[in-house]
């Protein structure tokens, strides 16, 4: 049976052809989108003359071969070169490491509240199967698996923010208040996090609910699960120690399956509630035709997501040794 060190390398290996098409769609789209950098300049200063136009290109490197400027490319990108951001003023690279760290903490607090939640009412749809407690969560996780993204956002802001002014409706902090020291920037943060993790993680939420219901009730009639209440284990014992134990490899597979969604789906978040992370970053540079900006944020997520499905791959080959040995 293979190692586990053999197995990430092996891993890591597979990821370089994936990592090569990535950047290679992304000089298609730069390529192949209609008009470029300088029909975006040009055209905003007025002063589109041919002349004017072919020296922007010249002083862009754009009048080049397509070979040469795929070149040029790779090698900025070798350098963390993502390009420049007219609009902003800046280096793409640096947008990216601005906004990355919110939309990160925002995932990562979705991901976590809709598991937990999630596996919880689970557990207790499949203990309870066929209770009014495992038809409630059943019908929950069906609504909250149909509503769209926007409307649970824009709801929760009328109720929390507009009615009830329990929570902040937009921000990451609160604007002009000094905060007395650490934790109470982290409280203020927390407290503008709710509502956008909320209603990223609903969604979520409703399919890890299914998920561990399904896996529990399948672990439920195997016959270790027989074995153990012979002995006289307790059900509580039986369901968290042995069925539940089992019944988590599946929610750590759609973790995996649902990272790129859930990067997707910040945008949508993070519009809703001026969240300032890669999702509105990308939203406002689709508006305002940076280009530039728009595949550096595409090529940084798609290149997040191969990262993260690592991980969890590598999470599900501790939890379940017998995955190394099926890869070896």
């Amino acid at each position: 049976m293979s190692s586990l060190p053999s197995y990430i390398a092996r891993r890591l290996l597979q990821l370089i052809p994936v990592v090569m098409v990535i950047v290679l769609m992304t000089y298609l789209l730069m390529r192949l989108a209609p008009g470029d950098l300088v029909d975006v300049i040009a055209g905003e200063s007025g002063s589109a003359t041919p002349e004017y136009m072919d020296e922007l290109r010249r002083q862009f490197n754009l009048d080049q071969s397509g070979w040469v400027i795929f070149g040029n490319y790779l090698k900025n990108l070798a350098q963390f070169d993502l390009g420049f951001s007219f609009r902003h003023g800046m280096p793409v690279a640096d947008l990216i490491l601005e906004r990355v760290g919110p939309t990160l903490l925002l995932m990562l607090a979705s991901i976590v509240m809709a598991a937990l939640l999630g596996v919880i009412l689970g557990v207790i749809s499949a203990r309870w199967r066929g209770s009014w407690a495992d038809e409630s969560i059943s019908t929950f996780s069906t609504i909250g698996f149909a509503t769209p993204v926007f409307w649970v956002g824009l709801m929760l802001i009328v109720l929390f923010s507009v009615h009830l002014r329990w929570f902040p409706a937009s921000g990451m902090l609160t604007i002009g208040v000094t905060q007395d020291g650490f934790w109470s920037t982290v409280a203020d943060l927390l407290w503008h996090l709710t509502l956008p993790a909320l209603t990223l993680s609903l969604f979520y939420l409703s399919i890890y609910v299914r998920i561990t219901r399904a896996a529990m009730l399948e672990v439920y009639g195997l016959d270790f699960v027989r074995t153990a209440r012979a002995k006289g284990l307790s059900e509580l014992r039986v369901s968290v120690r042995h069925v539940l134990r089992n019944a988590l490899l599946p929610v750590v597979t759609i973790t995996g399956l649902q990272l790129g969604s859930l990067l997707g789906g910040s945008i949508v978040v993070e519009t809703v509630y001026s969240w300032p992370g890669l999702g509105r970053l990308a939203f406002d540079a689709v508006f305002q035709r940076d280009v530039n900006l728009l595949l550096g944020i595409f090529l940084f997520s798609s290149l997040l997501v191969v990262v993260m499905n690592l991980l969890v791959d590598l999470l599900y080959a501790v939890l379940d040794p017998r995955v190394i040995g099926r890869n070896s």
